[in-house]
C-alpha cells in the first residue's frame, strides 16, 4: 500500500477509473414530497450533478418539511433518514445550497463532492496461492507468514476461544467476497447490503460484492478468516461478517455512503464495525467551511446513532504521517478533482476516527515501531496494532514481507501494508471481547480494551531510515501517547479477562 491514501493505494497506483455520476429518480424515504412551498427560489446556473446532505430537527414533521424545501430548492431527495434528521439530496443548480440555507428549519446544507465525475486509483495486491494442505500442527497453510496474529497473540487466543457466532462484525468498506474459501462461512448474507447508490441500501447479493477493489476482503480475512485448514486465520474466526459497501468503483468513500452504513449498523444491532478509510472528498473536514461543517454534523450524528444502539466503530488513522494533535496543512484536497494546498488546524477533522467514541488506530511493524506511514497524534490514537512496515520492519518469516497477510478474492491470498490493515485487527480484538461479555456495550468494550494494551513509550527520536522522510515527534506518557495511545493491542489478554 502506498501511504497518501487509507482506501485506495495499497502498493501503488495502477491507473485510473471513471465512472459518469448520473440521477437517480430514487422516491423519498416515507412517499413523494409533497409539493413546493410558495416562495420562490432563485435558481443559479447548471452545473454537475451534486449530492448534498441536508441537516434538520430528527423528526417525521422537520424532516418531511425539510423534503419540501430541497424539492423547492430544485433537488430530488434520495434519502431521508428520520432517526438522526439527515436528508440526502442531488441537484445540478449551483445555487442549491445557498438557497436551501435560507428555509427555516434547515440547520446545514453541504456538498458532499466536488465533481460529477468520479476518479481514483486501481489498488494493487501482492497475490499468493494457498498452499494444498495445512501444517501437521494443525495451523493454517499460511499462518506461519502470519506474524501479525503472534504479534497480538491471537494464536494464543485461539486456543480459548475463536469467538461467537452472536457477534456481528460490520465491515465498512468496498465489499466481501462470501464466495471465499475461508470467509463463505462466517459472512451474513442477511445483514449485507451496498450503500453506494446515493445513501440508499440495496439488500441483493450482488450489490455488496467487491468489484473493483479486493480491500474489504482483505479487511474481512484479518478479522474472521475461518479456522478450517485453508490459507489463514482471523483474530476472531468464529465471529459473523456483515459487509456494507461504502466504496464505490471509483474508491470513493462519499459521506451519504457512509451515513448510510453507520444506520444500517445500527438498525441491524452489529456489535462493531471495521472503518478502514477516511471520508472523501476532504482529508479533513472543517467546521469553517459550510459544506464540511454540514458533513461533519451528518457523519457524527450518524455514529452517534450507531453508538446509542450498541454498536462501537473502529477506524484507521491514516497513512501521511501526520501528527493529527497538531494538524498545519491539507495538501490533498479535494481528491475528488484538483487536490490544492489548505492551511488547516484541529478544528478539521478526519472522518470518521476523530468522532468522539471512535476507536482511532495507528499501525506498527513486525518490532513493534511506529510504521513510517502511520499518522498519530496524543489525545486522538486509541490503540496501536499490526498494520506492517516493508521498509524499516522486516519480520523474520518464510516470506520475510513486512506487510500483512490475508484474503482477496478468488480464493487468493495478498500482502497489503497501512492503518487499513492495522484497524481490522483491533475490530477482531472487539469482537473477541464482545464475545467473552456479551453484555458490554461500546463504552465497556472500549474499556475493556485499552485495559489490556501493552503500554509502549514514546521512543526519545523517531527517523526511519535517517534521512527526516519519515520523521516524526511522539507526545505523551507511557499510558497513552500519539504514537500507540494506550498501547498495542492483546487478543490473549482479551479472552482471559
Amino acid at each position: 500500500m502506498g501511504v497518501r491514501r487509507i482506501h485506495r493505494l495499497r502498493g501503488g497506483a495502477a491507473g485510473l477509473a471513471l465512472a459518469t455520476l448520473v440521477a437517480l429518480a430514487v422516491p423519498a424515504f416515507g412517499g413523494t414530497a409533497a409539493a413546493a412551498p410558495a416562495k420562490a427560489e432563485t435558481p443559479g446556473a447548471t452545473g454537475p450533478l451534486l449530492s448534498y446532505v441536508v441537516n434538520t430537527r430528527a423528526n417525521h414533521g422537520q424532516v418531511q418539511k425539510a423534503e419540501r424545501a430541497i424539492t423547492a430548492a430544485g433537488g430530488i431527495v434520495v434519502q431521508a433518514y428520520e432517526q438522526i434528521g439527515v436528508v440526502i439530496a442531488r441537484s445540478t443548480d449551483t445555487a442549491f445550497a445557498a438557497n436551501l440555507r435560507t428555509r427555516n428549519g434547515i440547520e446545514s446544507v453541504g456538498a458532499t463532492r466536488t465533481a460529477g465525475i468520479l476518479a481514483g486509483d486501481v489498488e494493487t495486491t501482492e497475490v499468493v496461492d494457498s498452499p494444498p494442505t495445512a501444517p501437521a500442527d494443525g495451523s493454517e497453510p499460511l499462518e506461519a507468514n502470519q506474524w501479525d496474529l503472534r504479534q497480538i497473540g491471537a494464536d494464543q487466543a485461539h486456543q480459548v476461544t475463536l469467538g461467537s457466532r452472536n457477534v456481528v462484525v460490520g465491515v465498512l468498506d468496498s465489499g466481501i467476497d462470501a464466495t471465499h474459501e475461508d470467509l463463505a462461512a462466517n459472512v451474513d448474507p442477511s445483514l449485507s447490503a451496498s450503500c453506494i447508490k446515493g445513501g440508499v441500501t440495496d439488500t441483493s447479493w450482488q450489490s455488496w460484492q467487491p468489484t473493483a477493489s479486493d480491500h474489504g476482503t482483505h479487511v474481512a480475512g484479518t478479522i474472521a478468516a475461518a479456522k478450517n485448514g485453508k490459507g489463514v486465520v482471523g483474530i476472531a474466526p468464529n465471529v459473523r461478517l456483515a459487509a456494507v459497501k461504502v466504496v464505490d468503483d471509483g474508491g470513493f468513500i462519499y459521506p451519504e455512503y457512509a451515513v448510510c452504513g453507520f444506520v444500517w449498523a445500527a438498525e441491524h444491532h452489529f456489535k462493531v464495525t471495521n472503518n478502514s478509510y477516511y471520508i472523501d472528498p476532504w482529508l479533513y473536514n472543517c467546521q469553517s467551511d459550510p459544506d464540511q461543517a454540514a458533513i461533519v454534523t451528518a457523519v457524527r450524528r450518524a455514529v452517534a446513532y450507531s453508538q446509542d444502539n450498541g454498536v462501537l466503530n473502529v477506524a484507521a488513522a491514516g497513512n501521511f504521517n501526520t501528527d493529527l494533535a497538531h494538524k498545519t496543512t491539507d495538501p490533498t484536497s479535494p481528491d475528488d478533482t484538483t487536490p490544492g494546498t489548505r492551511p488547516v488546524d484541529n478544528t478539521c477533522l478526519s472522518l470518521p476516527a476523530e468522532l468522539p467514541g471512535v476507536i482511532a488506530v495507528s499501525a506498527v511493524g513486525s518490532k513493534g515501531d511506529k510504521s513510517f506511514y502511520s499518522s498519530y497524534g496524543a489525545g486522538v490514537i486509541t490503540v496501536a496494532a499490526p498494520g506492517g512496515d516493508s521498509r524499516f520492519q522486516l519480520p523474520d518469516t518464510p516470506d520475510h514481507n513486512g506487510r500483512v497477510l490475508s484474503t482477496v478474492p478468488g480464493n487468493k491470498y495478498g500482502y497489503k501494508q497501512g492503518t487499513s490493515m492495522a484497524t481490522p485487527h483491533v475490530t477482531g480484538v472487539v469482537a473477541l471481547l464482545a464475545s467473552a461479555h456479551p453484555w458490554a456495550g461500546p463504552e465497556a468494550l472500549t474499556a475493556l480494551l485499552t485495559a489490556e494494551a501493552h503500554p509502549i513509550a514514546c521512543p526519545a527520536s523517531f527517523n526511519p531510515g535517517g534521512d527526516g522522510a519519515w520523521q516524526a515527534t511522539c507526545e505523551g506518557s507511557l499510558f497513552d501517547n500519539g504514537f500507540y495511545g494506550h498501547g498495542l493491542i492483546d487478543a490473549n489478554a482479551a479472552v482471559r479477562f
